[in-house]
Protein backbone atom coordinates (compact mmCIF):
# COMPACT_ATOMS: atom_id res chain seq x y z
CA UNK A 1 0.00 0.00 0.00
CA UNK A 2 1.03 3.58 -0.93
CA UNK A 3 2.50 5.66 2.16
CA UNK A 4 -0.05 8.17 2.41
CA UNK A 5 2.84 10.68 2.93
CA UNK A 6 3.76 10.81 -0.81
CA UNK A 7 0.03 12.37 -1.19
CA UNK A 8 1.29 15.48 1.42
CA UNK A 9 4.64 15.59 0.01
CA UNK A 10 3.72 16.15 -3.26
CA UNK A 11 0.55 18.49 -2.62
CA UNK A 12 3.41 20.50 -0.52
CA UNK A 13 5.59 20.79 -3.74
CA UNK A 14 3.35 21.69 -5.85
CA UNK A 15 0.37 23.83 -4.14
CA UNK A 16 2.80 25.72 -1.31
CA UNK A 17 6.39 25.85 -2.78
CA UNK A 18 5.45 26.43 -6.63
CA UNK A 19 1.60 27.48 -6.66
CA UNK A 20 1.00 26.12 -10.08
CA UNK A 21 -1.38 27.73 -11.99
CA UNK A 22 -3.93 26.33 -14.46
CA UNK A 23 -1.83 26.60 -18.18
CA UNK A 24 1.16 26.62 -16.77
CA UNK A 25 4.00 24.05 -18.49
CA UNK A 26 6.05 22.43 -15.14
CA UNK A 27 9.07 20.60 -15.28
CA UNK A 28 9.17 17.02 -13.49
CA UNK A 29 12.35 16.61 -13.43
CA UNK A 30 13.28 12.79 -11.60
CA UNK A 31 15.78 10.38 -12.60
CA UNK A 32 15.25 7.55 -14.81
CA UNK A 33 15.56 4.74 -12.54
CA UNK A 34 12.42 3.81 -10.79
CA UNK A 35 13.32 4.54 -7.37
CA UNK A 36 11.40 8.17 -7.21
CA UNK A 37 8.56 6.94 -9.31
CA UNK A 38 5.58 7.04 -6.87
CA UNK A 39 6.78 11.14 -5.69
CA UNK A 40 7.14 11.85 -9.40
CA UNK A 41 3.74 10.32 -10.63
CA UNK A 42 2.00 11.58 -7.20
CA UNK A 43 3.02 15.22 -8.60
CA UNK A 44 2.57 14.80 -12.21
CA UNK A 45 -1.65 14.02 -10.82
CA UNK A 46 -1.04 17.15 -8.57
CA UNK A 47 0.17 19.01 -11.61
CA UNK A 48 -2.53 17.57 -13.77
CA UNK A 49 -5.56 18.39 -10.99
CA UNK A 50 -4.40 22.05 -10.64
CA UNK A 51 -5.28 22.68 -15.48
CA UNK A 52 -1.42 22.19 -16.01
CA UNK A 53 0.80 20.66 -18.14
CA UNK A 54 3.79 18.31 -16.54
CA UNK A 55 6.88 17.83 -18.97
CA UNK A 56 8.84 15.04 -17.47
CA UNK A 57 12.32 14.82 -17.64
CA UNK A 58 14.72 12.77 -16.24
CA UNK A 59 17.56 15.19 -15.35
CA UNK A 60 18.49 19.21 -15.88
CA UNK A 61 21.35 18.51 -16.98
CA UNK A 62 23.10 15.74 -19.61
CA UNK A 63 24.26 12.25 -18.49
CA UNK A 64 27.28 11.60 -16.40
CA UNK A 65 28.26 9.15 -19.35
CA UNK A 66 27.77 11.56 -21.68
CA UNK A 67 29.59 14.02 -19.84
CA UNK A 68 33.12 11.95 -19.46
CA UNK A 69 33.27 10.99 -23.37
CA UNK A 70 32.30 14.44 -24.86
CA UNK A 71 34.63 16.47 -26.31
CA UNK A 72 35.75 18.98 -23.75
CA UNK A 73 34.68 22.07 -26.19
CA UNK A 74 31.04 20.96 -26.23
CA UNK A 75 30.32 20.49 -22.35
CA UNK A 76 30.17 24.41 -21.85
CA UNK A 77 27.38 24.24 -24.42
CA UNK A 78 23.47 23.21 -23.12
CA UNK A 79 21.64 21.54 -26.13
CA UNK A 80 19.27 23.54 -27.42
CA UNK A 81 16.27 22.26 -26.95
CA UNK A 82 16.61 21.84 -23.12
CA UNK A 83 17.71 25.47 -22.99
CA UNK A 84 14.80 25.95 -25.08
CA UNK A 85 12.49 23.41 -22.30
CA UNK A 86 13.86 25.89 -19.56
CA UNK A 87 13.44 29.17 -21.02
CA UNK A 88 9.87 28.75 -21.80
CA UNK A 89 8.75 26.63 -19.07
CA UNK A 90 6.60 28.68 -16.03
CA UNK A 91 7.65 26.02 -13.16
CA UNK A 92 10.28 23.50 -12.04
CA UNK A 93 10.02 20.42 -9.38
CA UNK A 94 13.11 18.82 -9.15
CA UNK A 95 13.20 15.27 -6.83
CA UNK A 96 16.62 13.74 -5.99
CA UNK A 97 16.27 10.09 -5.42
CA UNK A 98 20.02 8.64 -6.25
CA UNK A 99 21.04 4.82 -6.80
CA UNK A 100 24.69 6.18 -5.76
CA UNK A 101 24.95 9.47 -4.22
CA UNK A 102 28.96 9.32 -4.95
CA UNK A 103 28.17 8.72 -8.38
CA UNK A 104 29.98 12.20 -9.79
CA UNK A 105 32.74 11.19 -8.22
CA UNK A 106 34.22 9.19 -11.20
CA UNK A 107 33.49 12.90 -13.29
CA UNK A 108 36.91 15.21 -12.97
CA UNK A 109 36.12 18.44 -11.64
CA UNK A 110 37.39 20.90 -14.85
CA UNK A 111 34.41 18.53 -16.54
CA UNK A 112 31.99 19.58 -14.15
CA UNK A 113 32.83 22.53 -13.96
CA UNK A 114 32.51 23.37 -17.71
CA UNK A 115 29.50 21.28 -17.89
CA UNK A 116 28.44 24.09 -14.78
CA UNK A 117 29.34 26.91 -16.99
CA UNK A 118 27.48 25.62 -19.80
CA UNK A 119 24.12 25.41 -17.78
CA UNK A 120 24.46 28.89 -16.31
CA UNK A 121 22.84 31.06 -18.89
CA UNK A 122 19.67 29.17 -18.86
CA UNK A 123 19.63 28.91 -15.06
CA UNK A 124 19.91 32.89 -14.32
CA UNK A 125 15.77 32.18 -13.98
CA UNK A 126 16.57 30.05 -11.72
CA UNK A 127 18.91 32.41 -9.56
CA UNK A 128 17.19 35.87 -10.34
CA UNK A 129 13.79 34.29 -8.77
CA UNK A 130 11.79 34.41 -11.99
CA UNK A 131 11.09 30.86 -12.52
CA UNK A 132 9.07 29.37 -9.85
CA UNK A 133 11.05 26.03 -8.52
CA UNK A 134 11.60 23.64 -6.20
CA UNK A 135 13.71 20.79 -4.95
CA UNK A 136 13.27 17.59 -2.97
CA UNK A 137 14.58 14.50 -2.33
CA UNK A 138 12.60 11.03 -2.07
CA UNK A 139 13.98 8.32 0.35
CA UNK A 140 16.33 6.22 -1.79
CA UNK A 141 18.33 3.35 0.08
CA UNK A 142 21.17 4.95 -0.65
CA UNK A 143 20.49 8.29 1.19
CA UNK A 144 19.41 6.13 4.00
CA UNK A 145 23.17 4.82 3.68
CA UNK A 146 24.85 8.07 3.98
CA UNK A 147 22.91 8.80 7.22
CA UNK A 148 23.44 5.37 8.95
CA UNK A 149 19.94 4.64 9.01
CA UNK A 150 17.24 1.91 6.99
CA UNK A 151 15.45 2.95 4.57
CA UNK A 152 12.18 3.28 7.08
CA UNK A 153 13.93 5.40 9.40
CA UNK A 154 15.17 7.75 6.82
CA UNK A 155 11.87 8.49 5.67
CA UNK A 156 10.42 8.95 8.74
CA UNK A 157 13.30 11.50 9.36
CA UNK A 158 12.52 13.33 5.79
CA UNK A 159 8.75 13.45 6.28
CA UNK A 160 9.45 14.61 10.04
CA UNK A 161 11.36 17.52 8.34
CA UNK A 162 9.21 18.19 5.70
CA UNK A 163 5.98 17.81 6.71
CA UNK A 164 5.94 20.70 8.94
CA UNK A 165 3.31 23.43 9.88
CA UNK A 166 5.10 26.01 7.66
CA UNK A 167 3.04 28.65 8.68
CA UNK A 168 4.00 28.63 12.03
CA UNK A 169 7.74 27.75 11.33
CA UNK A 170 7.96 31.20 8.82
CA UNK A 171 6.35 33.32 11.39
CA UNK A 172 9.27 32.13 13.95
CA UNK A 173 11.80 32.42 12.00
CA UNK A 174 10.86 36.02 10.46
CA UNK A 175 11.55 37.36 13.99
CA UNK A 176 15.33 36.17 13.91
CA UNK A 177 15.89 37.16 10.02
CA UNK A 178 13.75 40.65 10.75
CA UNK A 179 17.01 41.25 12.73
CA UNK A 180 20.08 40.29 11.20
CA UNK A 181 18.31 42.56 8.37
CA UNK A 182 19.09 45.21 10.31
CA UNK A 183 22.28 44.46 11.49
CA UNK A 184 25.59 45.80 9.33
CA UNK A 185 28.05 42.83 10.30
CA UNK A 186 27.54 39.30 11.38
CA UNK A 187 30.36 37.65 13.57
CA UNK A 188 30.74 33.98 13.73
CA UNK A 189 32.63 32.90 16.54
CA UNK A 190 33.57 28.99 17.77
CA UNK A 191 36.84 26.52 18.35
CA UNK A 192 39.04 27.58 14.69
CA UNK A 193 36.58 30.45 14.01
CA UNK A 194 36.27 34.08 13.85
CA UNK A 195 34.77 35.38 10.84
CA UNK A 196 32.55 38.39 10.48
CA UNK A 197 30.64 39.36 7.53
CA UNK A 198 28.90 42.82 6.46
CA UNK A 199 25.61 42.32 5.56
CA UNK A 200 24.31 45.82 5.14
CA UNK A 201 21.57 46.45 2.91
CA UNK A 202 21.28 42.95 1.72
CA UNK A 203 18.04 41.53 2.21
CA UNK A 204 17.16 38.44 4.84
CA UNK A 205 15.00 35.60 3.08
CA UNK A 206 12.76 33.26 5.03
CA UNK A 207 12.90 29.74 3.66
CA UNK A 208 9.68 28.14 4.67
CA UNK A 209 7.71 25.56 2.75
CA UNK A 210 9.76 27.72 -0.65
CA UNK A 211 12.52 26.74 -3.37
CA UNK A 212 13.72 23.92 -0.98
CA UNK A 213 12.41 21.18 0.82
CA UNK A 214 13.08 21.02 3.47
CA UNK A 215 12.70 24.19 4.16
CA UNK A 216 13.54 25.40 7.94
CA UNK A 217 16.81 28.53 7.22
CA UNK A 218 17.32 32.15 6.44
CA UNK A 219 19.92 33.06 4.00
CA UNK A 220 21.21 36.59 2.95
CA UNK A 221 24.00 37.20 0.72
CA UNK A 222 27.16 38.54 2.20
CA UNK A 223 28.74 41.75 1.19
CA UNK A 224 31.23 40.58 -1.50
CA UNK A 225 34.44 42.37 -0.25
CA UNK A 226 33.57 42.51 3.06
CA UNK A 227 34.12 38.57 4.66
CA UNK A 228 37.56 38.53 7.25
CA UNK A 229 38.91 35.84 9.16
CA UNK A 230 39.02 32.09 9.61
CA UNK A 231 36.33 29.04 9.36
CA UNK A 232 37.17 25.92 10.80
CA UNK A 233 34.45 23.17 9.87
CA UNK A 234 35.71 21.05 11.92
CA UNK A 235 32.15 18.73 13.31
CA UNK A 236 30.99 17.68 9.82
CA UNK A 237 32.69 16.67 6.74
CA UNK A 238 31.43 18.15 3.98
CA UNK A 239 30.46 16.62 0.50
CA UNK A 240 30.56 17.97 -2.82
CA UNK A 241 30.93 16.37 -6.08
CA UNK A 242 30.85 13.00 -4.69
CA UNK A 243 34.34 13.39 -2.56
CA UNK A 244 34.00 13.85 0.87
CA UNK A 245 36.57 16.44 2.74
CA UNK A 246 36.86 16.04 6.28
CA UNK A 247 38.02 19.15 8.49
CA UNK A 248 38.13 22.49 6.05
CA UNK A 249 39.87 25.49 6.96
CA UNK A 250 39.12 28.92 5.30
CA UNK A 251 41.28 32.25 5.51
CA UNK A 252 39.50 35.09 3.79
CA UNK A 253 40.71 38.78 3.55
CA UNK A 254 38.66 41.34 1.85
CA UNK A 255 36.13 38.66 1.30
CA UNK A 256 38.16 36.55 -0.76
CA UNK A 257 39.47 33.08 0.43
CA UNK A 258 43.20 33.39 0.26
CA UNK A 259 44.71 30.14 2.80
CA UNK A 260 42.15 26.87 2.33
CA UNK A 261 43.21 23.77 3.53
CA UNK A 262 41.73 20.45 4.94
CA UNK A 263 42.50 17.05 6.22
CA UNK A 264 41.37 14.82 3.67
CA UNK A 265 40.63 15.86 -0.13
CA UNK A 266 42.79 19.10 -0.23
CA UNK A 267 44.13 18.71 -3.34
CA UNK A 268 39.81 18.76 -4.43
CA UNK A 269 39.49 21.83 -2.33
CA UNK A 270 42.18 23.95 -4.35
CA UNK A 271 40.91 22.89 -7.22
CA UNK A 272 37.31 23.47 -6.46
CA UNK A 273 38.38 26.94 -5.17
CA UNK A 274 40.08 27.57 -8.80
CA UNK A 275 37.11 26.80 -10.66
CA UNK A 276 36.29 30.91 -11.20
CA UNK A 277 37.02 34.02 -9.94
CA UNK A 278 33.68 33.74 -7.99
CA UNK A 279 34.45 30.27 -6.55
CA UNK A 280 36.81 31.99 -3.30
CA UNK A 281 34.07 34.70 -2.66
CA UNK A 282 30.85 34.15 -0.32
CA UNK A 283 27.70 33.73 -1.77
CA UNK A 284 25.46 32.87 0.62
CA UNK A 285 25.08 32.68 4.36
CA UNK A 286 22.54 30.90 5.78
CA UNK A 287 21.05 30.30 9.58
CA UNK A 288 19.59 26.60 10.09
CA UNK A 289 16.28 26.67 11.92
CA UNK A 290 14.46 23.16 10.78
CA UNK A 291 13.56 21.75 14.34
CA UNK A 292 13.07 18.29 12.93
CA UNK A 293 16.61 18.31 11.89
CA UNK A 294 18.64 18.06 15.09
CA UNK A 295 21.80 15.78 13.48
CA UNK A 296 24.17 15.29 10.23
CA UNK A 297 22.93 13.40 7.82
CA UNK A 298 26.32 13.94 5.17
CA UNK A 299 23.29 15.05 3.14
CA UNK A 300 23.52 19.46 2.63
CA UNK A 301 19.93 19.74 1.71
CA UNK A 302 18.86 18.29 5.20
CA UNK A 303 22.17 19.71 7.13
CA UNK A 304 21.95 23.16 5.66
CA UNK A 305 19.10 23.52 7.90
CA UNK A 306 19.98 21.99 10.80
CA UNK A 307 18.88 23.36 14.02
CA UNK A 308 21.79 25.34 15.41
CA UNK A 309 24.37 25.53 12.39
CA UNK A 310 25.05 28.14 10.00
CA UNK A 311 26.30 27.40 6.52
CA UNK A 312 28.40 29.69 3.68
CA UNK A 313 27.87 28.75 0.43
CA UNK A 314 31.65 28.92 -1.48
CA UNK A 315 30.28 30.62 -5.25
CA UNK A 316 27.14 31.98 -7.11
CA UNK A 317 25.21 34.07 -5.36
CA UNK A 318 21.75 35.18 -5.56
CA UNK A 319 20.68 38.58 -7.44
CA UNK A 320 17.74 38.96 -6.02
CA UNK A 321 19.08 39.34 -2.55
CA UNK A 322 21.79 41.64 -3.97
CA UNK A 323 24.61 39.52 -4.72
CA UNK A 324 26.99 40.23 -7.68
CA UNK A 325 29.46 37.61 -6.99
CA UNK A 326 29.28 34.72 -10.35
CA UNK A 327 30.21 31.23 -10.40
CA UNK A 328 29.71 28.33 -11.80
CA UNK A 329 29.55 26.60 -7.90
CA UNK A 330 27.59 26.97 -5.31
CA UNK A 331 28.82 24.43 -2.22
CA UNK A 332 27.23 24.71 1.01
CA UNK A 333 29.42 23.50 3.88
CA UNK A 334 27.84 23.75 7.43
CA UNK A 335 29.22 24.78 11.14
CA UNK A 336 27.74 23.48 14.42
CA UNK A 337 27.30 26.35 16.62
CA UNK A 338 25.93 23.98 19.39
CA UNK A 339 29.33 23.69 21.03
CA UNK A 340 31.61 26.99 22.14
CA UNK A 341 30.22 28.64 19.08
CA UNK A 342 27.90 31.85 18.92
CA UNK A 343 26.59 34.61 16.31
CA UNK A 344 26.88 38.33 16.55
CA UNK A 345 25.12 41.09 15.39
CA UNK A 346 27.06 43.97 15.44
CA UNK A 347 28.43 43.53 18.62
CA UNK A 348 25.68 41.96 20.24
CA UNK A 349 25.39 38.14 21.24
CA UNK A 350 22.05 36.88 19.31
CA UNK A 351 22.66 32.99 19.83
CA UNK A 352 25.30 31.14 21.66
CA UNK A 353 25.69 27.48 21.93
CA UNK A 354 22.52 27.12 19.76
CA UNK A 355 20.19 29.01 21.97
CA UNK A 356 18.64 32.18 20.59
CA UNK A 357 18.92 35.45 22.97
CA UNK A 358 16.24 37.10 20.74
Amino acid sequence: MADPRIERYARLLVETCVDVQPGWQVVVASPASALGRPLAEEVTRQVARRGAHALQRSSLGPDRNWVLEAPFELLATIAPLDARVLEEADALIVIDAPENTRDASSVPQERIAAVQAGLRPVLDRVFSGDLAWVGCQYPTPALAQEAGLSTEEFADFLYGACLLDWDAERERMQRYADRFEAAAEVRIVGPGTDLRLGVEGRPVEVDAGGKNIPGGEFFCCPVEDSVEGTIHFAEFPAVYGGRELQGIRLRFEGGRVVDAGADTNEAYLLEVLDTDDGARRLGELGIGCNPGITRYMKNVLFDEKMDCTIHVALGNGMPNLGSTNESTIHWDIVKDLRDGGRIELDGEVVQEQGSWTL
